[in-house]
């Protein structure tokens, strides 16, 4: 049986992304740092890269955007995220479409990118820089989570919450390497997930290489007192690893 492409992954597992509250591993240890780096968007212009089936971006739209666009490459994902937008509107546009050759005409103040660079080579990951640098206004900030490079070569078995197979590489030889992995939800279900490895660098490089040139703000996200209090038997396998890395850079001023 052939590997599915991307796009069939999550058209195939759609369903079982769908949630209006937190319920993944991320949820709780990524996106809440994106949506408090986001801040106040009162009047701001958002685009949403990989959008998935709307999650972020109903989470955001109530901070006062005046512009959200949400895009994927899944049908099955859009599909899920217009249909929640039409039973709860909340002024957002999906776009079925790749990042990687996206051109809208408009600028954004904000783009996130949360969790899709994992899914991309370094020459893809490339072309949805220069698409960033395109659409993001002067002064606009560019915000993106992947999972930390280091992740997969931890000798995690393959059990909840989290688990990808370094099929036997090494952090450096991965490079550009798919890894295919699970994750679980809060309620015991699985879905699959994979990961194009990048070493720690090539964001930097990615990120010089599209002409940015302040430097980002880099945080590495793990588990905290929060979550192990939360649901200790969930979050206890991974305290003390590092999950995954946010990045947060701007554009230059005209």
């Amino acid at each position: 049986m052939s590997t599915p492409t991307t796009p069939e992954l999550y058209d195939a597992a759609a369903p079982t992304w769908v949630r209006t509250e937190p319920i993944l591993l991320s949820d709780y240890t990524a996106r809440p740092f994106v949506f408090e780096t986001a801040g106040s968007l009162e009047g701001q212009r958002v685009l949403d890269l990989g959008c998935g089936e709307g999650y972020v971006c109903r989470r955001i739209a109530p901070l006062g955007t005046d512009r959200l666009v949400g895009v994927d490459n899944s049908s099955g994902m859009i599909e899920l995220a217009r249909s929640a937008e039409q039973a709860s509107p909340l002024g957002i546009e999906y776009v079925l479409g790749s990042a990687t050759d996206l051109q809208l005409d408009e600028s954004f103040d904000l783009v996130l990118a949360v969790f899709l660079f994992n899914y991309l080579t370094c020459k893809e990951m490339d072309a949805v820089l220069e698409v960033v640098r395109r659409q993001l206004a002067p002064g606009g900030r560019f915000v993106f989570t992947v999972p930390h490079p280091s992740f997969p070569f931890l000798n995690r078995p393959a059990e909840p919450p989290f688990f990808f197979d370094p099929k036997g590489l090494d952090y450096f030889s991965a490079q550009d390497q798919q890894l295919e992995g699970r994750i679980w939800r809060r309620d015991g279900q699985s879905i699959p997930v994979r990961c194009v490895h990048k070493p720690m660098d090539a964001y930097f490089e990615a990120l010089e290489r599209a002409g940015f040139e302040n430097m980002p703000r880099v945080t590495e996200l793990s588990v905290t007192e929060e979550h192990l209090e939360l649901d200790f038997e969930f979050f206890a396998p991974l305290r003390g690893l590092p999950l995954h890395v946010a990045f947060e850079v701007g554009s230059e001023r005209d």
